[in-house]
């Protein structure tokens, strides 16, 4: 008997974290986070909740990671924090995590691995790599030989016939296992209702130098940081075109040096560079940015630019490339971005404009389903996508011919059960979300996010009264102070004060005796009268000084 346990990317695109049991064992597959959708008020990171893993601790024999995007290792110094076990991953997956473990402390049992050379994972799992293509170097897919069958998971990938590494997919090899039988497929949904071909990262090349030719000022481009193929191809460009680089954004300098610490960065030099404060003084037609910030992130290189902070000035002449699309949620912000680089006479090309700017680095519809034809699985599971897009990959499977009684739609926490080449869903384990800053140093509870939505909608108010120890006498207050209030509401505040005063002139000496009891008595009587006024009740904090 097999058991598949998705703790988290079944249903959003993000904490990718996939469990495979078998006979008192336990692998992981990735381990990812999330970021917090607008709105979500001091949080930096969402985390799966790993509750199950920890309670099983002593059967997870290792965690193999499929590429190093953040929605795919993000949340491994958290786990490994509590659960050290082996972490399997290939070189340049390795790379990027090692950085990040080290950043926050956590030592681990990092192990490289090369696809197409089977490994042991405990007594009852043997786990290959398959190299897929996609965003980032060194992108791979598993096959988990497991003794009920083997099972696929294919990581983010997508179908390129001409990479820029020249690392295609290999439909070879999943081809040979569709032929032996496969128990599972679980693939990537990501762009399931895209009925057009995933373009080549080779058009983005093209692009490139199509757009870069004949620019007189300076050009800016931006990506996100994991993207060294497009990285490469731009530093390439600068090189041919005599520009120097200036790199903007801590992320995008460290993966830059680490990339070229493993080869593979192989043609670029220290001479290509130059540093920021020297970059003012070069030509304009003799300067190349690489920035990160595409998605407006507020303290990113491309958001300073656009706020005219630092020693470069954006202007005529100058051109300005976001090569990523808008991730959902962040739209308006990367709209007003790119107005404010507009405003500063700056030529901003973005793919809704120049589509060949920016490629996909997931699978679409025909690709999926030209995988599913090709492994014709027994079982097929839709992983990483929201809840529309594992619908539509389900549809695509049933389209390529498997029955209803082979496709499984499963969410975060399902027990999905494999047996006698069978699949069949038998309950679930606990999970969920895990809202904390980036570094781990305390954990944002549900009703904490509640409470600080309504400061932010309703405002806070300290209220202060002082008190004679020895009578029980006011003499002073209550007075009031508050935050996030409108005018009008400030100005209520004297009005809200004397209502609160009489209240607590009400008050028996043997209550006002009682601190606790006056503080909440305090804290109800400002929040009636401002909502008398208002019909807002905000946040108040009460204050009590005896002296």
């Amino acid at each position: 008997m097999l058991h598949v346990i998705p703790l988290g990317g079944l249903g959003e695109i993000g904490l990718n974290a996939m469990v495979i049991a078998c006979r008192g064992e336990m692998l992981l597959i990735d381990c990812g986070l999330m970021f917090p959708p607008i709105g979500t008020l001091g949080v930096d990171i969402i985390l799966p909740d790993f509750r199950y893993l920890r309670q099983n601790a002593s059967l997870l024999k290792g965690i193999l990671l499929t590429h190093g995007h953040e929605d795919h290792v993000g949340a491994l110094p958290f786990l490994l924090n509590e659960v050290p076990v082996p972490v399997y991953g290939t070189r340049f997956t390795l790379g990027l995590v090692r950085h990040r473990l080290h950043e926050l402390g956590v030592d681990a049992d990092l192990r490289e691995i090369e696809p197409r050379n089977p490994f042991p994972v405990g007594a009852h799992f043997k786990v290959e790599a398959t190299r897929v293509t996609h965003t980032v170097p060194d992108a791979v897919g598993y096959v988990v030989h497991t003794p009920e069958g083997p099972v696929i998971h294919t990581g983010d990938f997508k179908l390129d016939p001409d990479p820029i590494d020249g690392l295609r997919t290999d439909l070879e090899r999943w081809g040979e296992l569709g032929e032996q039988g496969v128990l599972c497929l679980l693939s990537d949904s990501t762009n399931s209702e895209r009925t057009h071909e995933t373009g080549s990262e080779r058009l983005v090349e093209q692009t490139f130098e199509r757009l870069f030719h004949d620019v007189r000022g300076r050009i800016v481009v931006s990506m996100f940081a994991s993207h060294l193929h497009r990285i490469h191809h731009v530093l390439d460009l600068a090189r041919k075109l005599e520009r120097k680089v200036v790199t903007m954004g801590r992320s995008l300098i460290r993966n830059i040096e680490m990339a070229r610490e493993l080869g593979f960065l192989p043609s670029v030099t220290d001479g290509l560079f130059v540093p920021l404060e020297d970059a003012a003084s070069l030509p304009p037609e003799r300067l190349l940015v690489l920035a990160t910030g595409s998605q407006a992130e507020p303290r990113a290189g491309l958001s300073q630019l656009a706020a005219g902070d630092g020693p470069l000035r954006l202007g005529p002449g100058d051109l300005v490339v976001l090569s990523a699309r808008a991730i959902p949620g962040n739209e308006r912000a990367v709209s007003g971005l790119i107005d404010q680089l507009l405003w500063r006479g700056a030529r901003v090309v973005y793919p809704d404009l120049e589509p060949g700017v920016h490629v996909s680095g997931h699978a679409s519809q025909p690709q999926q389903r030209r995988v599913l034809d090709l492994i014709r699985p027994k079982n097929f599971v839709p992983i990483h996508g929201e809840l529309h897009h594992l619908h539509r990959h389900l549809a695509t499977a049933k389209e390529s011919g498997l029955s209803p009684e082979q496709l499984l739609l499963a969410q975060d926490g399902d027990l999905l059960v494999f047996e006698e080449g069978r699949g069949r869903f038998s309950g679930s384990v606990p999970t969920g979300r895990i809202y904390q800053d980036r570094f781990g140093q305390g954990v944002v509870t549900p009703d904490i996010l509640q409470e600080r939505t309504r400061i932010a909608e309703t405002g806070i108010l300290v209220a202060v009264l002082v008190i004679e120890r020895a009578s029980l006498s006011l003499l002073a207050g209550p007075q009031l102070s508050g935050q996030g209030l409108n005018l009008d509401e400030q100005v209520l505040l004297p009005r809200v004060a004397e209502d609160a005063r009489a209240f607590f002139l009400e008050m028996s000496p043997q209550l006002r005796g009682d601190d606790a009891r006056v503080r909440e008595e305090l804290a109800k009587a400002v929040r009636r009268a401002f909502k008398l006024y208002t019909s807002k009740r905000p946040v108040v904090v009460p204050m009590v000084l005896k002296v």
